[in-house]
């Protein structure tokens, strides 16, 4: 079940210079990690309830690379908190809605991911994150 919003996710060509606006604003990092398997280095950065989560692609062939080929820095995701992501994942395919993969996987901080596609959302690319889950065989 959806909790509320976690964070969200904004793409940018390099974490260290976009991070000066939000030490500006009296923010501070977080953290700061490398997710692999996404192709991104991802910033997390406290805001009362939620998070910014700045993402800055390994190479110009991540998702978040053509992400910011195509359109630019900016918004790139809004990520929902679950309680249960795989059953939430079942219960929107099985209601016609499409997710981006067949299973969820780890994303930053250990959290278990998936996306929900911009098409099945109008037109914004949902994440549901599951807070420190380990994935099943």
């Amino acid at each position: 079940m959806v909790k509320g919003v976690d964070h969200v996710g904004i793409a940018v060509r390099s974490i260290d210079e976009a991070r000066q606006f939000y030490e500006a604003l009296g923010l501070e990092v977080e953290s700061i990690e490398e997710v692999k398997s996404e192709g991104v280095r991802v910033a997390m950065i406290p805001l009362g309830a939620l998070r910014i989560e700045l993402l800055e692609p390994l190479e110009d062939d991540s998702p978040v690379g053509r992400f910011l080929t195509k359109r630019g820095p900016g918004i790139h995701h809004i990520c929902l908190a679950s309680s249960d992501v795989q059953a939430d994942s079942e219960g929107l395919r099985a209601s016609g809605v499409s997710v981006l993969r067949d299973r969820p996987t780890l994303g930053a901080g250990g959290h278990l991911v998936q996306f929900i596609h911009p098409k099945s959302a109008g037109g914004v690319l949902y994440e549901l994150a599951q807070e420190s889950a380990e994935l099943e065989d």
